[in-house]
């Protein structure tokens, strides 16, 4: 059998598959010398095992962990159940990729009535043993029985109230006491047995809590939200547990070795006296900054400050530790790459390259083009900011600006968001059950917690607005309300505004501006540039678009949707007209009037663009789009059109289809009626030639026939395009090169490609459509099906969102390979939706396309992964050239 189980001591950092990420790290730590608390840790291995039995651990795996324990026992010199010198463990989740919150913890295990008041003895601390009992018994009660922490909150907040206090740490040994006595109740009267006395027990069930806690919904919805695969399983770390709530003379804390919100390169964290870990994390008290520590523990603080400086040396990145001193003896808990926005993402990766601690192709891979999109996020008018005066200020948790109707739960959050409504989630403080809520809300308020909080950590990962541990206000849940500091009231519903840059909470609707792209993010961005081979272009249908492409770094438009410019009040008579029209004559006729509004359209994007590559798609909707559906609509326009009701009607009646996305539409259009193709053809043509002239340039235009499924169907609608061009080019006087091209779109066209190549100068992939032919897939009626197949596993993604690689790739694949065979210097790129998705550049990279094509405002994030698909493609070179014992 297999090795499930490795001590501390037996791993290292490249062992994360099998160790997780928290347990490669103690192993790691360990290795290098660090004051680490010793213990083992339980593979992924043993949890898709775990999963593969039916939820079972194997005899063989129980039969390590309890050899483990054993050599655990003797590294520390304590027994497990032992009522004079117990050994107390932590059981904590640790996956491949970080998960923040998103998984369970159990702190004190091995506890028992006996063993606890062996630990008040050989303490001499009481009140310790108490509060760490209590502590175990709602974890496990929470994590391992299922019973709700409300209940545990419940008798401990009243006890609270009781005895008149305000703090945890205010409560007696004879209040945790009691306190106990009452969770015991609860465990009795909703599980129907006492709270489990044996260690044993304990710890195999805390394991299997935890590897349950892999497929609890929360994570689930995160790992979907990240893009992490659902069969990677995550590792269990058992951990000797070293005690922060002993007295004045302990502590715990979580810090950064830089600012995870700025980026600014001093420690950051936050720490508190006489507490253990999960409470800084959970809120339950405000803590104090990293810096009072040096106040608190000065030997500590002077000796965590230089492990800090190794960590992040050593890991060449922001490191996120957590640490506990016991009786002024420091401790590491753990330590892991940083989450960090993408504003100190930017910041601390130019830092570092000009630290030389890092070079440029690994500062490239320090933001994830996701996380672009944070930078793009809007901020408050300053005019409107001026003017306005803050009701409240909390952390600046998470940076942007938000505003929307205040919700004091998850589910009417997700609910109000879902029907369209702009909301912000308000809590007394977040928690992992809150993750759908924090997904639909514009941002978040909380009124407990610090920067370290789950709503700060969480917020920042997902480039949510977020302002932490507002104390100045109230939150009611239970009464939906925010009660501010001059007890005036905000209910459910009301709006608010908050500002995750400065903590400021503002009534009402503040209007937002876009922010600019600049300073640190332009040097990144000029280091991906120069290492990506991808171009990046633009989808763009007019000027605006086109400059705001120019503007975030696009090298063209890949995709120019001609068909948006006629639904204009202007135009979309003269289009009803051409296909009223009974002669081709009379359709001529009716385009004549849109070739000046589509000349112009082209012109003024040609003189946006310059001599930059402009690829413009004739005509592709069915022409059913652009008449009225329902009978009074149709009476109406035969009047305005003056035309009968009847053979308006009849026109409605005979372009109706059952399948419209597999009808009458694209370069069927132009087999057809070929007016269209020579109306746009002609407005194409001389909109550059007058361009070329005006700005002495010279313009390429690429004209593309769109959905094409065979050689002889893309010939028939070139034919028309070519002579139609060279005759604008010869009536003009000039000399122009121009290309023709097709949209690889239909599965015939890519099986067939070597074919259509002899005719098509440049393939365009149209992803969206290849996908629909491919799975048979009504992407406008399938969405929450596909839903359904992702939350079944039966797809690992959205095929419309992320391309199928295994399928829809291997035609794109197929035709690249083809079209380079009859047309070796053909220009290949992918103009859809995926054109902007990292994964898909990341093929589109390793399949060899020129180009990709995304909207506007994805094109930094295209570019980003374009470079980061070539470092990924070095550095898997680098990898399999050392497997194979040669030198790449």
């Amino acid at each position: 059998m297999g090795k499930y189980v490795y001590s501390f001591n037996e791993g290292d950092k490249t062992m994360k598959d099998l160790l997780g990420g928290k347990g490669a790290n103690l192993a790691e730590m360990t290795k290098i010398g660090l004051p680490v608390p010793f213990g083992f840790t339980i593979t992924t291995e043993a949890c898709n095992r775990y999963y593969d039995e039916n939820r079972t651990l194997a005899d063989d795996v129980v039969e390590a962990v309890y050899e483990k324990i054993e050599e655990l026992e003797n590294v520390t010199g304590k027994k497990f159940g032992s009522d004079e010198n117990p050994l107390l463990v932590s059981v904590r989740s640790g996956a491949v990729i970080s998960m923040p919150g998103m998984m369970d913890t159990i702190l004190n295990l091995g506890l028992n009535d006996r063993s606890v008041e062996g630990l008040a003895a050989l303490t001499e601390n009481r009140r310790f043993a108490m509060d760490s009992y209590r502590r175990f018994i709602q974890m496990f009660g929470d994590v391992v029985l299922g019973i709700p922490k409300a209940e545990f909150d419940r008798v401990f907040d009243g006890r609270k109230e009781e005895k008149g206090v305000k703090f945890d740490v205010d409560l007696t040994a004879e209040d945790l006491e009691a306190v106990i006595v009452g969770y015991k109740e609860i465990v009795m009267s909703q599980t129907g047995r006492d709270f489990p006395q044996d260690p044993k027990e304990q710890l195999l069930e805390a394991v299997k809590a935890v590897f349950r806690s892999w497929n609890n919904d929360r994570a689930i919805l995160y790992r979907k939200l990240n893009g992490i695969p659902g069969d990677l399983g995550t590792a269990v770390n058992v951990q000797s547990m070293v005690f922060g709530n002993m007295g004045d003379t302990s502590g715990t804390g979580v810090a950064f070795t830089r600012n995870p919100s700025t980026g600014e390169n001093k420690i950051f964290g936050e720490f508190l006296v006489n507490a253990q870990g999960e409470d800084v994390v959970a809120g339950v008290r405000t803590p104090l900054d990293i810096d009072k520590m040096a106040e608190a523990f000065p030997d500590c603080y002077k000796g965590f400050v230089k492990i800090a400086e190794l960590l992040e040396k050593h890991y060449k990145d922001v490191q996120d530790m957590e640490f506990t001193v016991e009786r002024n003896k420091l401790y590491m808990l753990q330590t892991r790459n940083g989450k960090r926005t993408a504003q100190a993402a930017v910041k601390i990766a130019v830092d570092m390259v000009e630290e030389g601690l890092i070079d440029k192709k690994t500062a490239i891979t320090r933001l994830a083009p996701e996380q672009i999109d944070q930078l793009l996020h809007p901020a408050f008018d300053a005019a409107e900011l001026a003017a306005s005066a803050p009701v409240a200020t909390g952390l600046a948790a998470s940076p942007g600006a938000a505003c929307g109707q205040v919700c004091f739960t998850a589910q009417a959050a997700a609910e109000a968001a879902a029907k369209g409504t702009k909301v912000l989630l308000v809590r007394e403080e977040t928690s992992p059950e809150d993750l759908a809520g924090m997904v639909a809300a514009e941002g978040i308020l909380t009124a407990r917690g610090g920067m370290t909080s789950h709503a700060a950590v969480v917020a920042r990962g997902m480039g949510k607005c977020c302002v932490a541990g507002c104390s100045q206000i109230r939150v009611s849940e239970t009464e939906k309300k925010i009660i501010l500091p001059d007890d005036s009231e905000v209910q459910e519903g009301e709006y608010i505004s908050i500002d995750g840059s400065t903590g400021c909470v503002y009534l009402g609707k503040l209007n937002t501006v876009e922010p600019e792209v600049s300073g640190d993010f332009a040097t990144l961005m000029s280091w991906a540039d120069e290492i990506r081979e991808l171009k990046v272009r633009a989808n763009a249908d007019n000027p605006k678009d086109a400059a705001q492409a120019l503007a975030f770094g696009a090298e063209g438009i890949g995709l120019c949707r001609t068909e948006h410019m006629f639904f204009d009040e202007e135009r979309i008579p003269a289009i009803r007209r051409m296909i009223l029209a009974d002669t081709h004559e009379a359709k001529a006729a009716a385009l004549k009037v849109l070739k000046p509004f589509q000349q112009g359209d082209f012109k003024e994007i040609f003189k946006v663009m310059g001599e930059r590559p402009v690829t413009i798609r004739l005509l592709d909707p069915p022409l059913h789009e652009f008449l009225p559906q329902e009978k009074e609509d149709i009476e109406e326009l035969a009047k305005i059109m003056g035309v009968s009701f009847e053979k308006l009607s009849a026109k409605v009646s005979e372009l109706h289809e059952l399948n419209p996305m597999l009808g009458h539409r694209g370069c069927r259009l132009a087999v057809t009626d070929p007016e269209i193709a020579v109306m746009q053809t002609e407005a194409i043509i001389d909109a550059a030639i007058e361009v070329s002239r005006e700005d002495n340039i010279d313009i390429v235009p690429e004209i593309m026939i769109p959905l094409v499924g065979s050689k002889a169907e893309l010939a028939a609608v070139k034919k028309v395009v070519v002579e139609t061009a060279d005759r604008c080019i010869r009536d003009a006087g000039v000399d122009m090169e121009y290309m023709v091209g097709t949209m690889i779109e239909t599965p015939r066209a890519a099986l067939t490609a070597d074919a259509v190549a002899s005719e098509a100068e440049f393939f365009s992939f149209g992803t969206n459509d290849l996908t629909q032919m491919t799975f048979g897939f009504s992407r406008d009626d399938t969405g929450k099906l596909i839903e359904e197949y992702v939350t079944q596993g039966i797809m690992e993604n959205d095929p419309f969102r992320t391309l199928d690689t295994e399928g829809v790739g291997k035609l794109v694949d197929m035709a690249v390979t083809l079209g380079r065979q009859t047309r070796p210097n053909i220009k290949l790129g992918i103009c859809g939706e995926h054109g902007g998705d990292p994964k898909t550049i990341e093929f589109c990279h390793n399949v060899g396309l020129n180009y990709v094509s995304c909207s506007p405002f994805r094109v930094p994030a295209a570019r980003l992964a374009a470079a980061q698909a070539v470092v990924k493609a070095l550095s898997e070179a680098v990898q399999g050239g050392t497997k194979n014992g040669g030198s790449v």
